[in-house]
């Protein structure tokens, strides 16, 4: 355990798995106190006893970020059960595509801006309305993607669209709310060691022997190099770094 966040308390959504579980438990380890969030309780159970394993402290909470009320009491909750409200990580979103765009089923299309676009935008609001009331401020990271602003992809228009305006709205907020003492920021991954980045049909394997050929860092990158990144973020070293969008993504992008 380390002490970058001591005493701090952050709250990570859509931490059940994944990215989003590999920056809880990161969190943990530099001294956060974690609420973790998402909409199945299971997940998130399991979060949390990684975390106490490790000896952290952790909250789990079930909530839907595309419900005002759901995370207004996440936040409360948070606040209620550790004091206060310091980082936020925005991770929750879907993805549902792998078509074109005219193929894209309607209901698919407004799932992905609820959860992505909506979500951050309502998570945005009551992050922004507690940390706004503290001496100290906070500070929230945003999770985006190279998909938006910054690449596009065959068969992933509408969620592309979602993430850029993730990192649109990121820097609209931090525009806003910096004079609050609220520093917001975005970290937008490449393809991660996530089932999310396996194509239909796909093995590990394959995926490795792809991204050795196609990537110039010759691989993908690790949910916890993903964490590092927001951890950066999140932190005092970054205390003069707002409204920024960093990429990590193997040089896809470079």
């Amino acid at each position: 355990m380390t002490s970058r966040f001591h005493d701090r308390t952050a709250l990570v959504t859509g931490a059940g798995s994944g990215i989003g579980r590999a920056i809880a438990l990161a969190l943990a380890m530099e001294g956060a106190q974690v609420v973790v969030a998402g909409r199945r309780r299971e997940p998130l159970t399991e979060t949390v006893r990684l975390i106490e394993e490790a000896g952290g402290k952790a909250l789990a909470v079930t909530a839907d970020v595309t419900d005002a009320a759901d995370v207004q009491a996440l936040v409360a909750a948070a606040v209620d059960r550790f004091g206060s409200l310091d980082v936020a990580v925005n991770n929750a979103g879907v993805f549902r595509g792998g078509q074109p765009l005219a193929d894209l089923a309607e209901a698919d299309w407004h799932e992905q801006l609820g959860a992505n676009v909506t979500g951050v935008f309502l998570a945005l609001q009551a992050e922004v309305r507690q940390m706004r009331t503290q001496p100290a401020g906070g500070a929230i990271v945003n999770i985006a993607s190279i998909f938006g602003v910054h690449a596009r992809h065959p068969g992933a228009a509408a969620y592309s669209a979602t993430k850029a305006a993730v990192s649109v709205l990121t820097r609209g907020a931090a525009l806003d709310h910096i004079r609050d003492g609220v520093r917001i920021n975005a970290v937008s991954p490449g393809a991660v060691e996530t089932p999310m980045s396996l194509r239909p049909g796909e093995t590990e394997a394959e995926r490795t022997e792809r991204a050795a050929a196609t990537l110039p860092l010759g691989r993908i990158s690790t949910t916890d190099e993903i964490a590092a990144a927001v951890l950066y973020l999140a932190s005092d070293d970054a205390s003069s770094v707002v409204g920024t969008d960093l990429v990590v993504d193997s040089g896809a992008t470079a």
